[in-house]
């Protein structure tokens, strides 16, 4: 079956300016779109739509097609993802006399995907000749929508669902609900009859694709979120190269103790693993710890001993880090979602 990949990437993004083309840990972030459509077995031919020239020639650099650009009248706030897949397949009909089996929507400010699951969601609709698309899903675990309301006139409000058999689900144990499912706005993959056809995204016979996570971009604090979520993988699986990484000592390489006798510190083998992998890539690690900058008691040699004793290779230790309860930095990664990635 020919499987067209195409990438909405339209340039008048109002929450992040130019968010499509924003680097993201050096690349723009709709190159990991495209790079995740070429790295499907099942994609035949990957193609941005954009209505900007520059976006143009950025997709191509990375390897899509933009042989054509989207007319403004379908490029603006409240188009629809309808209109771009209309205008790219009547362009291809009337151009190339092409037109796909199926088409995947790949959004490009979604840049955490699996090949494998694309591939899959593919092989799921080629399977069933009825379904007509296939959407994927996360589990909705923080929001109840059988909680939720709609506000009417004044101060009254009711119920956004209602559920069968249960006349107030508003009031009911969440565990008595039914689970719910989220699209994550991930990949769709939809027949092209059912575009042109049914002049619709999702058709009649919609199968769900359950994945582990969210990474969708809107506003600045998502884009900080995933570039936090995409260095966390990178740090553990040992891709960061010639970088200054800095670590606390305790609560991250080694364990916490009571009344900070650091005498009897622990080490975490798994982030010492880390940490020599990560000089073993040719970081550099440098170790900062608060010993002793509340009480006076001088912890060097102990410290130097331990580290020593656990293998931890290192390029600088300082101590006077101030003892805290919080550390709020825009570079901080939490060590717990690195070791999780592990």
């Amino acid at each position: 079956m020919d499987v067209l990949a195409i990438i909405p990437a339209r340039s008048g993004s109002k929450s992040i300016v130019h968010k499509n083309i924003r680097l993201l840990l050096g690349k723009p972030l709709m190159a990991y779109s495209i790079e995740h459509a070429l790295a499907c077995r099942h994609i035949n031919r990957v193609v941005v739509s954009t209505d900007s020239e520059l976006y143009a020639e950025i997709a191509k650099q990375y390897g899509a097609e933009a042989p054509f650009l989207r007319p403004p009248a379908i490029s603006g706030d409240c188009s629809n993802d309808l209109e771009l897949f209309m205008h790219a397949l009547d362009w291809f009909e009337n151009n190339e006399g092409f037109l796909p089996d199926i088409c995947v929507q790949l959004r490009p400010t979604h840049p955490i995907r699996n090949p494998e699951d694309t591939d899959r969601m593919i092989e799921m609709l080629i399977a069933d000749p009825e379904a007509d698309s296939v959407r994927s899903l996360i589990v909705n675990r923080n929001i109840i929508p059988y909680k939720m309301w709609i506000k009417k006139d004044g101060n009254m409000i009711e119920p956004l669902l209602t559920l069968e058999g249960n006349r107030e689900p508003y009031n009911s144990p969440r565990q008595m609900l039914p689970m719910t499912w989220f699209q994550n706005a991930s990949v769709d993959v939809i027949r092209t009859a059912c575009i042109l056809k049914k002049k619709s995204l999702s058709g009649d016979r919609i199968l769900g694709y359950e994945m582990e996570g969210e990474y969708d971009i809107d506003y600045e604090e998502d884009f900080i979120k995933v570039e936090q979520e995409m260095l966390a993988r990178q740090i553990a699986t040992g891709e960061i190269t010639g970088k200054k990484i800095c670590f606390d000592i305790d609560g991250v390489i080694a364990k916490l103790v009571p009344g900070n006798d650091y005498s009897k510190s622990g080490p975490d083998e798994k982030v010492i693993n880390l940490v020599r992998l990560l000089y073993e890539r040719g970081n550099g690690i440098f170790i900062y710890t608060a010993r002793g900058t509340a009480t006076g008691v001088d912890w060097k040699r102990t410290t130097e001993e331990q580290l020593k004793e656990w293998g931890v290779p290192y390029n600088g230790l300082y101590f006077g880090k101030p003892g805290a309860d919080f550390f709020i930095d825009d570079r901080a990664i939490n060590i717990s979602e690195i070791i999780a990635k592990l």
